[in-house]
């Protein structure tokens, strides 16, 4: 798995927000069969607050597992975590998965590797049992952006198209779904956001590019801003 750390993508940002967390669960309600007696992990699960509000809201009686490279001091106590490199998994034969997510994670890793992760986790996974992979919207993504960091996007959201279908490919029966959320966000706290490198696409850019790059928001954007975060959702 790519070595690139990001620490920020659910600290204090719509992401963490409790509308976003009540919309996602509500989503994953809506698609796929879940109940108290699901067992869930979640790939890349960083503070684990989706989990967590997942597990309150449909009574889990087990914890949920999340795993990540990054321990968080903060993260959320009714999940079990596991500071651990997804490649390295390794499961027993009688330990099986009614739920895996792969939020938004999955674009870090190299073709190979995403292949390789694919192959351990359908070993993981229950018969009846599904996973779910999300990645941004390659097609219509709204996250405001200022100019290298636009281009740097859509390079990567090329990449996430080779991503997806290297998926089909794999497994043509794929279901395909889109998760919307309506975000309003204020203009200077979107900045924080660009400032902690919210997003991978920031994480190779220099200070003096985020500065300038906060100076086109500056001008570019109102003080409010509203967009919408889409993400393509696939279900093996």
């Amino acid at each position: 798995m790519a070595s690139t750390v990001i620490k920020n993508w659910d600290n204090k940002t719509w992401l963490s927000s409790k509308d976003y967390i009540e919309s996602f669960n509500n989503f994953l309600i809506k698609n796929i069969k879940i109940n108290s007696n699901c067992k869930i992990l979640d790939i890349g699960c960083g503070r684990g607050k989706i989990l967590g509000s997942l597990r309150s809201k449909i009574k889990l009686k087990e914890k949920p597992l999340g795993i990540d490279i990054v321990n968080h001091k903060d993260r959320d106590k009714r999940i079990n975590f596991k500071k651990i490199n997804a490649l390295n998994l390794s499961f027993r034969k009688d330990q099986k998965f009614d739920l895996i997510l792969i939020k938004q994670t999955i674009h870090l890793m190299k073709f190979g590797e995403i292949k390789k992760l694919l192959k351990i986790l359908k070993r993981s996974v229950n018969p009846k049992g599904k996973i779910l992979i999300f990645t941004l919207d390659t097609g219509k993504n709204e996250i405001p952006t200022f100019k290298l960091m636009k281009y740097k996007l859509n390079k990567s959201l090329n990449r996430d198209k080779k991503i997806l279908r290297i998926i089909t490919d794999l497994y043509p029966q794929r279901i395909k779904k889109k998760f919307i959320f309506d975000v309003k966000i204020d203009k200077e706290k979107y900045l924080d956001m660009i400032k902690k490198r919210y997003i991978s696409t920031l994480i190779p850019f220099s200070k003096k590019q985020l500065i300038e790059g906060i100076q086109e928001i500056k001008i570019k954007y109102s003080k409010v801003l509203r967009f919408k975060d889409k993400l393509i959702c696939i279900i093996l």
